[in-house]
């Protein structure tokens, strides 16, 4: 039986949680979505089940955060669901258990099939745990 660890935490104001995309993300959850219209900002609580054995975030996990909020990026400007073609993650502060952590995206460009994007990985502190870039690739297949 897997360890479900402690109860979830309600998520920051201006949170809701993120629907599920699937069972990969699903377990590596949860994730909440900022609720504004335009807000494409993606947080997360670092729960246990998210670090190394040093306590602190896996850089697995920051990967798959960042490539989620990321696809969600590219989603939001073209409407089109998304590959990861190309992910480039730099790692530059600690985030602990406990800690909130956000991903800020931003579209920097469209050529194409192609979608070009950035984040930073902030922490509730303001430190940047993170920056992600990355190229995704709209497919047809419709919702």
């Amino acid at each position: 039986m897997a360890d479900e660890g402690p109860p979830v935490r309600a998520p920051r104001p201006g949170f809701a949680a993120s629907p599920s995309r699937g069972k990969f993300t699903l377990h590596n959850g949860p994730s909440y979505r900022a609720s504004g219209d335009g807000d494409i900002r993606t947080g997360l609580w670092v729960l246990d089940r998210h670090c190394n054995g040093m306590g602190f975030l896996h850089g697995g996990m920051a990967c798959a955060f960042a490539d989620s909020a990321l696809a969600w990026a590219v989603w939001s400007a073209t409407g089109k669901m998304s590959v990861t073609i190309k992910l480039t993650v730099e790692f530059m502060e600690i985030a602990r258990e406990g800690e909130w952590i956000e991903a800020h995206p931003e579209v920097t460009a469209v050529d194409g099939d192609f979608v070009h994007v950035t984040a930073r990985i902030v922490k509730e502190d303001g430190g940047l745990a993170a920056r992600a870039d990355a190229v995704f690739r709209t497919v047809r297949r419709k919702v």
